[in-house]
């Protein structure tokens, strides 16, 4: 193998999480009476973490709401963060693949670190990662790299050595800060053109398709 370990992105990357995402946003837009936003819109919404993800959610007149808004959507989160969210089609094929030749896999999400876990638990928890890491006061949001390099000081892995999977700008841009090879997804969040434009050296259509870059970088 051209790498010795692979960082995967959580939301959009390993698992669907977009519609429970959307239900917990819109009920907490509703509490303060404001329109809920149509599921497509949290493509462009999500993915550096909630507290940004309220404020872009929320008009420019009504950002005194943020507190109350993420007070809510944290509550509602909680409870109903699986009720929709799924592996994506070929992930646990290619996670068995992995497992199946003990590569050294990793989950780094924008997501607060107990959920983090909790998702990972529960949806991937036949597979053992070496490290599952959300933002915490330990680890900053990303783009910041740090999270990534700690991952890859903990597998032993030199970052140049580890490809980080993932399908917004801001997984590319925590890649290239960390001196890892940035592959994007594209059944994700976002398009080619994103991907493509903030650092990604290689783009896939299917999670299978990530063996092969793994092997040659192609």
């Amino acid at each position: 193998m051209r790498f010795d370990a692979v960082i995967f992105d959580l939301d959009g990357t390993l698992a669907d999480t977009l519609d429970d995402i959307a239900d917990a946003m819109n009920h907490a837009l509703r509490l303060q009476d404001l329109p809920a936003r149509p599921r497509d819109d949290y493509r462009e919404l999500v993915g550096e973490g909630v507290a940004r993800l309220v404020e872009r959610a929320l008009p420019p007149e009504r950002q005194d709401a943020r507190e109350a808004v993420l007070e809510s959507l944290r509550d509602y989160y909680v409870a109903h963060m699986l009720d929709k969210s799924e592996p994506y089609p070929g992930v646990p094929d290619l996670l068995d693949r992995l497992a199946e030749r003990r590569f050294p896999m990793a989950v780094l999400s924008n997501k607060p670190q107990e959920a983090t876990r909790w998702m990972v638990e529960r949806l991937f928890g036949r597979w053992a990662f070496a490290a599952v890491l959300g933002e915490s006061p330990d680890v900053p949001r990303k783009p910041d790299p740090a999270g990534a390099v700690d991952i890859a000081r903990a597998i032993g892995a030199p970052p140049e050595r580890c490809l980080y999977l993932g399908d917004t700008r801001t997984d590319m841009q925590t890649a290239v800060a960390a001196g890892m090879y940035p592959v994007g997804a594209l059944w994700g969040f976002r398009d080619r053109d994103e991907l493509v434009g903030h650092g990604a050296r290689a783009v896939i259509a299917e999670p299978l398709e990530l063996l092969d870059v793994l092997e040659d970088g192609a």
